[in-house]
């Protein structure tokens, strides 16, 4: 019998294979459906720092800032008694989809100040999220912002964070560290449970049209799980937080690959939005064969074998690989 159960953030899981951040786990139906599938635990949208400030702003502008001058307006206040915000609506979302799935339900945070997370942290802690996840996205564009700068950002919200709620707590990190393994290292130290590596920064683009900047999406692929193995390799057995695997994991050969450098599991996004939710089933099923095959009894057994303390030639994770890559090219 092969035992596909694996560990992330203290919670155990009946495999590796959980849907991050989309709108697949935004829709209850859908969100049943990856359950139904396989899924072992799911991540929600993220609630934006953005929308929470922008909406709080309009509600002072419009309403409780409106009789001024006015003073006939003071008990004038037309907020309609369903009125409900953008951080009601992500509550009673969690606290459906808590009472409608079985299977864990992590909270998306996105920011990059402390500025009111503290307070919706302990909000979703006791709408009955089971962990949560903090997406710091943040582009260092001022040259006066040292590196240093921008971990202390990262570390001082986590650290401010875990002072108040006592779920699990993972980083979404990006790969533009410096020194990635180091800064893993740190965020284990300021309380960190866990880490998702790597988040996908969409990129802009330019309409050659306008020459305005807009936006610009575009579902990952394989290849881009590459540099998140990589590093995983590289950090697994240095540190004692859980790893996530996230962005590219389209295939089982790219899951397996995770696994045997170490992550305990791997989120899907774009591989379940072309494919559907069912598509976890597929992925599921041929995990389990592979590990059949491969004589495996389980993926405790199988994870991180392929580690840099484990593999056995740890130099090709590093330098030693690009110059034989180099090598090798030919036309």
């Amino acid at each position: 019998m092969i035992d596909l159960s694996t560990e992330y953030l203290g919670l155990k899981l009946d495999n590796p294979l959980v849907p991050s951040s989309s709108p697949l786990t935004g829709e209850l139906d859908s969100a049943k459906k990856l359950e139904d599938a396989g899924a072992s635990a799911l991540v929600l949208p993220s609630l934006f720092e953005e929308d929470v400030e922008h909406e709080q702003k309009q509600l002072e502008r419009f309403v409780y800032s409106q009789a001024l001058g006015h003073s006939e307006a003071q008990s004038y206040q037309p907020i309609p008694e369903d009125y409900s915000s953008e951080l009601d609506s992500y509550l009673e979302r969690l606290q459906k989809f808590k009472s409608a799935l079985s299977i864990p339900v992590i909270a998306s945070l996105n920011g990059v100040s402390t500025s009111g997370w503290i307070d919706t942290g302990k909000e979703l802690q006791q709408a009955g999220a089971d962990a949560l996840e903090l997406n710091v996205y943040y582009i260092a564009a001022d040259p006066d912002i040292s590196g240093e700068e921008v971990e202390n950002r990262y570390l001082q919200l986590l650290s401010d964070l875990r002072e108040q709620v006592n779920i699990p707590v993972t980083m979404k990190l990006s790969p533009h560290f410096s020194a990635v393994t180091n800064m893993v290292l740190k965020l284990q130290q300021a309380g960190a449970h866990g880490v998702s590596l790597f988040n996908r920064f969409y990129q802009p683009d330019i309409d050659l049209e306008t020459l305005h900047i807009k936006p610009h999406l575009e579902l990952s692929s394989s290849i881009e799980s590459l540099v998140r193995i990589r590093w995983i390799a590289l950090i697994r057995g240095r540190v004692e937080l859980s790893i996530a695997a996230t962005g590219g994991f389209h295939r089982t050969e790219d899951i397996v690959k995770a696994l045997l450098a170490g992550a305990d599991i791997t989120h899907l996004c774009s591989v379940l939005l072309q494919k559907g939710p069912e598509h976890i089933a597929v992925l599921k099923r041929e995990l389990h064969n592979w590990l059949e095959q491969k004589e495996y009894t389980s993926v405790t057994q199988m994870k991180g074998s392929v580690s840099k303390s484990c593999a056995i030639n740890p130099a090709a994770l590093e330098h030693c690989n690009y110059m034989h890559v180099i090598k090798s090219y030919s036309r």
